[in-house]
């Protein structure tokens, strides 16, 4: 796995769809038992990098998670501060 797989299109998928390392995992058990189906062609891609992924560099996934959470957690945060005029 070559870091080029880890795309713009791959981050948003994550972002958007994948809150959390355990929302990942249940994600791919579901696929690993054939209990998942995407929706299409380019979700399938992408869930099958994350497969790879999760196979072959774990941390870096994780990390990728954590990031992007930490991500949307700042931006909410920053939509409650409080401005000097």
């Amino acid at each position: 796995m070559e870091d080029a797989d880890f795309s713009d299109e791959f981050f948003a998928f994550v972002q958007s769809t994948v809150p959390s390392v355990e929302a990942a995992e249940r994600l791919l058990e579901r696929v690993r038992r054939g209990q998942w189906t995407a929706p299409d062609e380019a979700t399938a891609a992408h869930v099958r990098t994350l497969e790879r992924a999760w196979r072959e560099r774990p941390v870096t996934l994780i990390r990728m998670i954590y990031a992007l959470r930490d991500t949307k957690i700042r931006a909410f945060a920053e939509a409650f501060r409080l401005r000097k005029k």
